[in-house]
């Protein structure tokens, strides 16, 4: 029997970077979602008639669409959440919102995300044998980059892409937040970024982010402290 829908359902997975960056997103326009956990790597029949990429986020809409990717569902907030704007108020400013997500979910991506979560995660979960110390080694190296990068643009604007805080600042600290709950961010070397970290981590959109408790796999001590 087919589930009846009573509002937004967001299919989503603890260690998508993706995911994290769509449940923000709606608590910062004020859109009340189900979350449903969706591990990919099942290829659940169901799942892929919704996304046949079976990646998340999805978004079901009630009585609507079901909304595949990130970038879909931020684009789909904009049009829709008469709320703030978090991509920019003017072309130039949206340009460079969506030039830094592009910078994150694709070469932060590439370089950390997907290295530490490959080696620390899915190996684990999918008993594919112990982490590669090489692979861990060259995200931990390639980190430090992204965050002096953090730090020199925090250090001549207020957020990441400019005056206000768009969702440059929410796909940024989505990876990060994935990296940190495994306890693999120097902190201690990079006092701005983790200013400017602190700040995105103490608004009200971010606390069910750290409220997330992976069987298993608990975070770092200092994960869910806003002063850390």
């Amino acid at each position: 029997m087919a589930k009846v829908l009573f509002m937004n359902i967001l299919y989503h997975y603890w260690f998508s970077p993706g995911s994290r960056l769509a449940r923000i997103a709606l608590a910062e326009k004020g859109e009340e979602i189900e979350l449903v956990l969706e591990l990919p790597w099942n290829r659940r029949h169901e799942f892929m008639a919704l996304n046949p990429a079976c990646t998340v986020p999805v978004l079901q809409i009630k009585d609507g669409p079901a909304l595949c990717g990130s970038y879909a569902i931020t684009e789909y907030l904009e049009e829709k959440a008469q709320t703030q704007n978090l991509m920019g108020d003017s072309p130039e400013q949206r340009a460079e919102t969506r030039r830094l997500l592009d910078w994150f979910d694709v070469k932060f991506n590439e370089e950390v995300s997907q290295l530490i979560i490959t080696e620390k995660v899915m190996k684990r979960f999918l008993k594919r044998g112990t982490p590669e110390a090489a692979a861990i080694r060259c995200a931990s190296h390639n980190i430090k980059g992204h965050l002096k990068y953090i730090e020199y643009l925090t250090d001549r604007r207020n957020w990441l892409a400019g005056d206000d805080f768009s969702y440059a600042d929410i796909c940024a600290a989505a990876h990060l937040s994935c990296i940190d709950y495994l306890g693999d961010i120097p902190w201690a070397d990079f006092e701005r970024a983790k200013a400017w970290y602190a700040r995105v981590k103490s608004r009200p959109s971010f606390r069910p982010i750290l409220s997330d408790m992976i069987a298993g796999l608990p975070p770092a001590p200092h994960y869910k402290n806003l002063d850390f």
